[in-house]
């Protein structure tokens, strides 16, 4: 049983959230092992830097990382009141989301299951 009254419990857990901007994507259509490939590419690197890798990566995961990049920056600048020019990427990461299950027909009759994945994108800006 927890110690304390609600509002108390509410207190102390909000006083030990992360506080630096980020932004998450949640279900978007890239499996976790192809995300990973450009969120590796970026990951510690300046906000500029990291721009330019993603609009010359060739890769789809990259468009749709670097969307999610001008969003945090965007949450920094207009929540967070910081400088785009001093941020950085601290942390980047995909998580696995929901499997979309389809069935393709082969040979014989048979049916082989095609496996198309989700995942959970999120980067984390700070300040240096």
């Amino acid at each position: 049983m927890a110690k304390g009254h609600r509002s108390q419990i509410k207190r102390e857990r909000n006083a030990n959230k992360d506080t630096r901007p980020s932004a998450k994507l949640s279900y978007a259509r890239v499996s976790v092992q192809k995300a990973c490939f450009v969120l590796d590419a970026i990951r510690g690197k300046d906000v500029t830097t990291a721009l330019a890798i993603l609009e010359y990566n060739p890769r789809y995961a990259s468009a749709v990382t670097k969307k999610l990049l001008e969003s945090a920056i965007a949450n920094a600048e207009n929540n967070n009141g910081m400088n785009p020019e001093n941020l950085y990427i601290a942390e980047c990461y995909a998580n696995s989301g929901p499997i979309m299950k389809r069935v393709k027909p082969r040979a014989q009759g048979r049916a082989y299951r095609i496996e198309k994945r989700m995942s959970h994108i999120t980067i984390v800006l700070d300040e240096r």
